[in-house]
């Protein structure tokens, strides 16, 4: 984010702050259990991390066409003495790169920089998310009114097109400062621009609404001027269009003192989810520690006692000062809030390699920057680290805050080359994937999700083939479990098996040949061989007697026994639902065995554990209406080994007694006239209204429920103070959002004074997208909806 957020150091994180935390709020948050105000979404229960995507270089076709963030004269390359950051990227993965003023690297090199305006770049760096763990990236959105508004609008862009190329989502995160017209350009800003981003399947969805955070509201420094009442104004205008907004607030918030202003406390408790800043706060693992205590904990219990959710910043270390410690002070952050039980983790940041404090892939060593650059590589500390080091840790770290790994303040992840001891069971479960081909959705994430009933295949009649998973670190390996589902024929496969420390030279354990699949023995190949280092282990295929392609449902990876307990219990069957409400599903299954004894179960909703229990039925609470969710469940004992997950449990919750099933939700449109934009016809406010392009019929308007819904009524408003008229429309329904069916033939509906509502009834159907057609209205010559209510009779 902005540079000039160093300003405030760590130099508060044992002075006068903390003396203003009170001795009973500490006891009262320390025995005060944290718990999720809203159920695991896009954020909730997710690795969020802070996406720039500001960085632009002379020659790239951007509208900025200035070296943007790299110089400090942006005009010109940069340089030793015009220069901007502190950090030097990994460069090998990008296609393109830019020579700068600076000398070669230190292997010779040409010194290139990227720009995040070639989509390229940004794919890189979302391919880097998926593949490391990071579930969702807050775009920074700095004010887009003056020149540098294109180019802010263009990375939108891009951004969205990443995030739906690699399965990864995104929302707006504003930053107010030195933002002098904030509170009406925000406004339009959203709703003529950024609102549409929301119908993408990308945006980022909690408690079903889309997410909008604002960063800067309270901040003491002069850049974020504002009082209580505009901020306020501000918030309360995005939760009116239906949405999920988060705050980007000052450190001590709750206590209103050193980064805060006072009299903020009233705007910070209007958020659905609060995010406070935390860069260059700390820089010490016993700073951490401080702040934990007397922040952190206060923080959380605040949250808990008013329901609003709660996602702490989590930093890797400002590499130019040496805070990073080879990743000890990054992962002690992550340890500290996932003991504190908190919602959600906000990574700070993906990209900010203006403050050294990023995760992207930076350069190791000397080798890897320009001779001249005069700033820390990562090892810096004497310690050798790989260039992924970081978003190693965030994955690692992101398992052990989703429950998917043990709790501890031992840094399991290796900076580069050495070997730890191998976690117990299945080292690949859960682990990126990837693969040289797919066909259709069997996807290589299948062959690590613990389920033998889904699986991988490659494009037909094409090979050779492979899929590979990556381990998260170097480890030694020497077992290889193949799988296919066990209700297949039995079928041969010829295939080898490779290992890699670094993704890039593979070495063969074990030699091409004919692995045979039998039905009788549940189609399972266990492939023993020598022990290997090994981060990357691939399958490589060239036959199948069964199917023209690769095929492989679980690809699982064990290394040699490290004593005690490695079994894990056994994989809890037949997961079914017991009975669900409009908030709530319940579940049961058969128990697991253990060579030791099963110590309990957590239940699962994606990777995200939403309950745990000693015994084999629960109720997962706290749910949306009319909403798909879909549960498994795993077994852990007392060594802290999981089974494999159970298979999944898809269910739909019922709808909430006559509840607008479009309140909130995502709007398209053929066309808005002005700021009459369709979002207005779901933020349950009669006197806002969506109207289409004048002169222009016909037209049509439509909301997404997210997920196929029985309807059987809508109910349309126009203002109450507006005169009668009637509008000729009819209604279709969409499971797809491509192919549409009549619900209601067209007809003219009317609308008198003083209520202004139209109520249309149908046959209750299953749709996701329903839309409103017009053909015309006798009061003005373009539709008109100030209020588009859908529900399920």
């Amino acid at each position: 984010m902005s540079i000039s957020r160093r300003k405030f150091v760590a130099s508060v994180a044992s002075g006068t702050a903390l003396a203003a935390v009170s001795t009973g709020e500490l006891v009262s948050a320390w025995t005060t259990a944290a718990f999720a105000a809203s159920p695991p979404g896009d954020v909730v229960g997710k690795i969020t991390v802070g996406y720039q995507g500001w960085f632009a270089c002379i020659g790239d076709g951007s509208p900025i066409n200035a070296w943007w963030h790299w110089s400090q004269n942006n005009s010109t390359p940069p340089s030793p003495s015009n220069t901007t950051i502190l950090s030097w990227p990994d460069m090998r993965e990008f296609t393109k790169g830019y020579t700068t003023a600076y000398a070669n690297l230190g292997n010779g090199q040409p010194a290139q920089l990227f720009s995040s305006y070639d989509q390229q770049t940004v794919d890189t760096h979302f391919k880097w998310m998926r593949d490391y763990g990071c579930d969702t990236a807050a775009l920074q959105r700095f004010n887009p009114n003056g020149g540098e508004g294109p180019i802010r609008d263009a990375m939108t862009a891009k951004v969205r097109s990443a995030a739906e190329a690699y399965g990864r989502k995104f929302y707006i995160m504003y930053d107010v400062t030195d933002w002098t017209n904030m509170q009406s350009e925000i406004k339009t800003d959203w709703t003529n621009k950024m609102s549409a981003y929301t119908s993408s399947p990308a945006y980022a969805r909690q408690n079903g609404k889309p997410v909008v955070c604002i960063w800067g509201f309270g901040f003491s420094e002069p850049s974020r001027p504002f009082t209580p009442a505009p901020c306020l104004d501000v918030v309360n205008w995005f939760k009116a269009q239906g949405c999920y907004v988060i705050g980007g607030v000052p450190t001590w918030w709750r206590t209103g003192v050193n980064d805060s202003r006072p009299g903020f406390l009233d705007v910070y408790h209007a958020f659905n989810m609060i995010s406070p800043w935390m860069v260059f706060r700390a820089r010490t693992i016993a700073e951490l520690d401080s702040y934990y205590a007397n922040v952190n904990v206060g923080d959380q219990a605040d949250c808990n006692a008013r329901g609003i959710d709660y996602q702490p910043c989590v930093m890797p270390g400002d590499l130019s000062s040496g805070a990073r410690a080879h990743g000890d002070f990054y992962w002690h952050h992550i340890y500290n809030m996932t003991r504190l039980g908190a919602q959600a983790l906000y990574v700070s940041m993906f990209d900010e390699f203006n403050e050294g404090n990023q995760i992207a892939k930076t350069a190791e060593n000397a080798s890897m920057q320009p001779t001249n650059f005069g700033h820390p590589a990562l090892d810096a500390d004497g310690v050798a680290c790989s260039s992924d080091y970081y978003l190693r840790i965030t994955n690692d770290g992101g398992r052990m805050f989703k429950g998917l790994a043990p709790l501890t303040a031992t840094r399991p992840t290796q900076p580069n080359g050495g070997t730890t001891p191998p976690p117990t069971g299945n080292l690949a479960l859960f682990k990126p994937t990837q693969a040289s081909s797919q066909s259709q959705t069997f996807a290589s994430a299948n062959a690590t999700d613990g389920s033998q009933d889904s699986y991988w295949e490659s494009a037909n009649n094409t090979f050779p083939q492979w899929v590979q998973v990556d381990l998260g670190s170097v480890v030694a390996v020497n077992k290889a479990v193949l799988k296919l589902p066990a209700s297949w024929g039995s079928r041969t496969q010829t295939l080898s098996v490779q290992t890699s420390v670094d993704g890039g030279g593979f070495t063969t354990v074990v030699n091409s040949g004919g692995v045979g699949f039998n039905s009788g023995s549940a189609n399972t190949a266990t492939l023993n061989f020598a022990q290997a280092n090994a981060r990357y282990v691939r399958v490589n295929f060239t036959a199948n007697t069964g199917w023209p392609a690769g095929q492989l449902s679980e690809l699982e990876v064990y290394g040699p026994a490290t004593g005690g307990d490695t079994q894990p219990p056994t994989t809890p069957a037949n997961l079914t639902s017991t009975g669900k409400t409009s908030s709530s599903v319940s579940l049961s299954w058969t128990a697991s065995t253990d060579n030791a004894g099963v110590t309990g179960y957590q239940v699962r909703q994606g990777s995200a554990v939403v309950g745990t229990t000693a015994a084999t039925s629960f109720t997962v609470t706290g749910l949306n209406p009319s909403t798909s969710y879909t549960f498994t469940v795993t077994a852990q004992d007392a060594a802290g080994n999981t089974s494999a997950a159970s298979n999944g449990v898809t269910v739909t919750t019922d709808p909430a007694p006559n509840t607008n099933l479009a309140r909130g939700k995502s709007t398209s449109e053929s066309s808005h006239t002005q700021v009459y934009g369709s979002g207005n016809t779901v933020d349950g406010n009669q006197d806002t209204y969506w109207e289409s392009a004048n002169n222009a019929f016909p037209q049509w308007l439509q909301v997404d429920l997210g997920s196929a819904t029985s309807i059987g009524r809508i109910v349309l408003k126009l203002p109450a103070s507006w005169g009668a008229r009637t509008q000729t429309l009819s209604v279709t329904g969409s499971t797809d959002g491509a192919n549409f069916t009549t619900l209601k033939a067209s007809a003219g509906y009317t609308f008198s004074p003083s209520a202004n509502t139209t109520t249309i009834t149908f046959t209750a159907t299953a749709t996701r997208y329903v839309r409103l057609n017009f053909t015309a209205n006798t009061g003005w010559p373009a539709s008109q909806v100030s209020e588009f209510e859908v529900y399920a009779s």
